[in-house]
This record gives C-alpha cells, structure tokens and sequence, in this order.
C-alpha cells in the first residue's frame, strides 16, 4: 500500500548532491519552492488513488523541470523568415551592431547622461542626440522621448491644451493597439476639430475651420492604410502656408520615420522628415524603431521656440527617453550621416537587398537541406509603413504534411523561427533573416527534416 510518510522531506532532498545543483543554479528559496510544489503534486496524486511514489531523482527532476519553465526568459529572439520587415510583433527594427555596441557600452557602466564634462555640474539629457538631429534634419531643435504615441501627446498637451486643433476627417487614423488620433488629442486636453470629407479636404475647409479659431493644424500620415480613387487633398505647404497665415504651428506626426527615399528600392514615395520640414511644418513627430531603423522612440523636430515650450512641460519627463534609447539612438544616427544606412541598418540592408541575393541565399538553404524548391514570391515593409507595398523575393518552399504542426515546430525550436504558409508550403524568407542566423536556421531546420530523403519532403511536419 502506498505510504504518504515513504515521500523524502524537502530537507532530505536538499541533502541529495543533484538537488544542490539545483541550488547552485537557481539559488535555494527558488528552489525550495520548486520541491516542495514537486512534493504537494505527488501527494495529491496519491490522494487521487495513484498507487506508486515517484523516486527521489522522479522528485528532483520534476523540480528541475519547474525551475526550467519558471526563469525562461518570457522575452527571448526569433529568427524572423516572414518576409516582413518591419514585423510589429516581432518587435519592429533590429538594431545596427554599432548601435548594439553603444547600447552596450552605456549599460555595463556609468555615463554623463545628465552630467556637464566641462562644467562638473547637473546637465540634460536632451543634448545627446539633439546636435546629431539637428544636422540630419536641418531642424533647429530636437527632443527624444519613448516612443511616438508619447511624442504626439507630449506635443499636443504643451501646445494646445484646451484649445482647438485641425486636422482632417481622412486624416483620424487607429494604428495597432486601439491607438486612435481623436483618442489622443482628448487625452492631451486638446478640442478635436474636423474637416473636409472622408475622401476629400480641401484648403477652404482649414481656411474655414481656423477662421473660428484654432490652435494648431495636425497631419497624421495616413503611414498603415490608402484612400484610393475620388479622393483629394491640399498640399503639404499649402496647409503649412495657410497654418502661418492664421499664425499657429503645422505639426506633421509623419510616424513611419523615413530618411531616405523608399522610391529608388522599388517601392512607393514614402513622406521624409526633410520633406515635411522643407514644407513648412513646425514640427515633426516620427518614430525611431520603423523606417528609421533604430531603437523604441519618438522623435520630435523642429521649431526651437515651440521645443522649448515642449521640453519644459511636465509630460515630458514622464515620456522621456532612457540612456539605453538614446546611445542606440546616436549610433544610429551616425550611420545616417555617415552616410552608409543601406550598408549598416538592418531594415534599410533589407529593404535595399535585391531579389537575386535572396535567391541565392535561399538556393543555398535548399543545398544544406538537400529538399525544398526556391520559387519567386514577395516581401513587404510591414510595421505601419507603405500599405500594399512589395519587394520581389524568393524563397524557400516545404511541401509538408501537416502545416499547422511543423508551423508549431518551427516556433518550438531554439531559437524559435517564425515563418509562414501559403497554399499548405512553408515558405521562409532569406530577406528578413540576419546573415549570421543562418546556421542555427539550417541546424534547426535539419533536425525537423533529416529522416527524410531529398525529393520526399512530403512527410516532413509528421
């Protein structure tokens, strides 16, 4: 019969040398709590009608096994074989190496991150990347804060609070996460207020709408979706243009953060920040981890009178940008004005690989693997930016039995490698993964389809 008093005592096991591996590795409050979790779940059993007790190493292993899933890394890379660049949640833009060097080098230690070198005394931290913005942009000031949800808001609450803002009824988007433009602007205190039609605005409607007082003149680009066929809109200096003549500032949230031209990569003219500013906009608001290609961030350039007053409100502080952001920012940055961004960014080295390099790399995958067809197929930007754009690629094909679970497979493999299917095949997409994963891709990829001889990848995903 089976014994509940035959079960060790957690103090017992802590005697046992595999358990103080345990100990040494996971640190012993932890792992106390794993034993004894290990111990209630057997004698639960055992009330339950089990009629066997696990051995002690049964015990240990099972609190190995808890310890394992309880400090996995919730948040932990992917190797992105998608084909969408700029995958929302697979975290948008990789960093640059020299942008992960100065992420690293400003974490490992301490920084002037509010210090003045020459002075000795209390500095600010918006003067990091503010100088580097301001020759990028030609802008006469700069602030970074935490992403460009907050720099819209941060914009508008010192700006405009309680008073009227204009902005085009095309122009009152939603972007991921329920993230709406009215939504914002009732939050910062700022009054919505309309114009034009869904599909047409024209200048009279501004002319009309400031003529009743106003604020400021908004232009949310319309960066995840497109109003196509009877549709119209004025300018963007015409609207800057008729803004100063009303003698209230045109802030342009351009959110993608384009620095150079996406037209000469085969894809749509998207908005630049020099664009808008060499328009007359006051200020622009974009973001850092889309088509900029650095880290989480929201970038605000612009007029200096109307950053001051934006620095100095309250919200900025809550908003603002940590040492992490902005060395990652600055490196960035510089790969801009070094003028090497298609060579050092990875969104850009993406966005600027041609199809014949995608399919040689996805010709070499198919030679390690020894099955699968390379066939021509299409990438996009992704992350909000250049809706129903697309680059030719190729890719590598599984035919597979069960797409689904290979699908799962993929995911459950270390890294875990996100890919996607079109008519029952998994293709994979050399354009999104980063040279260097190439080998644990082909490694993990391997162990999933070894059993099978080339040509009979059929059963694969069994």
């Amino acid at each position: 019969m089976t014994s509940l008093r035959d079960l060790p005592s957690v103090e017992q096991l802590l005697q046992t040398p595999p358990v103080a591996d345990l100990v040494t590795r996971y640190g012993r409050p932890l792992t106390l709590d794993a034993l004894r979790l290990s111990l209630n779940e057997t004698r639960a059993a055992v009330r339950g009608g089990s009629t066997s007790l696990p051995s002690r190493d049964e015990l240990t292993s099972r609190a190995d096994a808890l310890l394992a899933e309880w400090t996995r890394p919730s948040l932990q890379p992917v190797i992105n074989a998608t084909g969408v660049i700029l995958h929302t949640n697979l975290g948008r833009a990789p960093l640059s190496r020299a942008a992960l060097d100065a992420l690293t080098s400003a974490a490992l230690g301490y920084s002037n991150l509010e210090f003045d070198l020459a002075t000795g005394k209390r500095g600010s931290r918006t003067v990091h990347a503010e100088a580097l913005l301001q020759k990028l942009t030609g802008a006469e000031s700069a602030l970074v804060v935490n992403n460009n949800a907050g720099a819209v808001l941060l914009v508008l609450s010192a700006l405009a609070k309680g008073k009227r803002v204009v902005i085009s009824r095309s122009q009152l988007v939603e972007i991921g996460g329920s993230f709406r433009v009215p939504d914002v602007m009732k939050q910062s205190g700022a009054k919505l207020a309309e114009v034009g039609a869904t599909n047409k605005v024209h200048l009279r409607d501004y002319r009309e709408a400031l003529s009743d007082g106003a604020a400021m003149v908004l232009r949310a680009h319309r960066s995840n979706f497109k109003i196509v066929g009877f549709t119209e809109e004025p300018e963007l200096d015409k609207i800057a243009s008729l803004a100063h003549e009303f003698e209230v500032p045109f802030v342009d949230d351009l959110g993608s953060g384009a620095l150079l031209d996406t037209a000469k990569y085969g894809l749509a003219h998207e908005p630049t920040v020099g664009e808008s500013l060499a328009a007359g906009a006051d200020i622009v608001c974009f973001s850092g981890d889309k088509l900029f290609g650095g880290p989480q961030a929201g970038i605000i350039v612009g007029r200096a009178d109307l950053l001051a007053k934006i620095k100095k409100h309250p919200l900025a502080r809550a908003v603002r940008a940590d040492k992490l952001c902005l060395a990652a920012l600055n490196a960035t940055l510089l790969h801009y004005l070094r003028d090497e961004a298609t060579r050092e960014i990875p969104v850009w080295k993406m966005i600027s690989m041609t199809a014949r390099t995608a399919k040689v790399r996805a010709e070499a995958w198919r030679e390690s693997l020894g099955q699968g067809e390379v066939i021509p197929s299409e990438s996009t930007v992704g992350g909000g930016s250049l809706p129903d754009e697309s680059m030719s690629t190729f890719v590598l094909s599984l035919t597979v039995k069960n797409p689904d679970k290979f699908l799962k497979r993929l995911r459950e493999s270390n890294p875990p490698i996100i890919a996607r299917t079109e008519n029952d095949k998994i293709l994979l997409d050399p354009r999104t993964v980063l040279e260097e994963q190439d080998v644990v891709l082909l490694e993990n990829l391997s162990r999933m389809t070894r059993t099978l001889a080339p040509g009979a990848s059929a059963g694969v995903g069994e």
